[in-house]
């Protein structure tokens, strides 16, 4: 699948802003602990999110996962080498383009595109983990969020992870996500999740709201309140647990 100029032009410059937020919002502060990832404080965001862009650099120029991995980079100075790892992977995905064949942990898509919208969606999430540790949050890109949610629902919930039935989340129910008038609806049991955009079939439950906080909440980073939810509380709990393991 090869992805369009403009849509790794999108991609590009919602990396871009999201990147130099991040960096901005951190030098308010490195200590500050981000209240939805216990344990992490702004410093673990911005050299995670810097060993992340490093990872990518090595997939796009190997064409495969870097074994081993990860370097130790404890001793390197947060900014300096966040900023180093951003611009590399600004190289990268150049040199790359769009239709290079790569690794990716997607079954439908092994071209460095993949790479392109994954970077700027795992920057927006990062970006806010920053904001939320300094309560400045800011709403993430209205067409990425909705995006984003597309690849939690299709890729990563949807995707053939759950034949071995070994979650510890078996909801047996059907549940619809909805967000600025698009829905996805979920059908899951013990060993899929089979993700349709039929906003006919009944469900248990519907979650739906603003796209950043139906994006957050898909990623724990918000509260069951940021969102609206009808129907059975406890699929909209089962549902969301099964989406943590997917997201962790």
């Amino acid at each position: 699948m090869t992805l369009s100029p403009e849509r790794a032009t999108f991609y590009l410059d919602c990396l871009r802003a999201d990147a130099a937020r991040l960096a901005e919002v951190a030098r308010l502060g490195l200590a500050a602990e981000v209240p939805p990832c216990p344990g992490w404080t702004v410093d673990s965001v911005v050299r995670h999110t810097a060993q992340v862009y490093l990872h990518k650099v090595e997939i796009l120029r190997l064409g495969k996962r870097p074994e081993p991995w990860p370097p130790n980079l404890d001793d390197r100075e947060p900014f300096a080498l966040y900023d180093e790892a951003f611009a590399t992977l600004l190289t990268a995905l150049d040199k790359a383009g769009t239709s290079s064949e790569t690794w990716t942990f997607s079954p439908w898509d092994s071209t460095s595109g993949f790479w392109y919208r994954r970077m700027a969606l795992e920057t927006a999430v990062h970006r806010v983990d920053a904001e939320l540790a300094h309560d400045v949050a800011t709403p993430v890109d209205r067409e990425l969020a909705l995006d984003g949610i597309d690849e939690v629902l299709t890729l990563m919930l949807g995707g053939p992870w759950w034949a071995e039935g070994d979650t510890s989340s078996p909801v047996d129910a059907t549940v619809r996500v909805t967000a600025d008038g698009h829905s996805w609806t979920i059908a899951l049991n013990a060993t899929s999740a089979e993700v349709t955009r039929d906003t006919d079939a009944e469900v248990a439950a519907e979650i739906y709201g603003d796209p950043t906080a139906v994006l957050l909440w898909l990623w724990g980073r918000v509260e069951t309140s940021a969102v609206q939810t009808v129907g059975d509380d406890e699929a909209v709990k089962a549902f969301r647990s099964r989406v943590a393991e997917c997201t962790t």
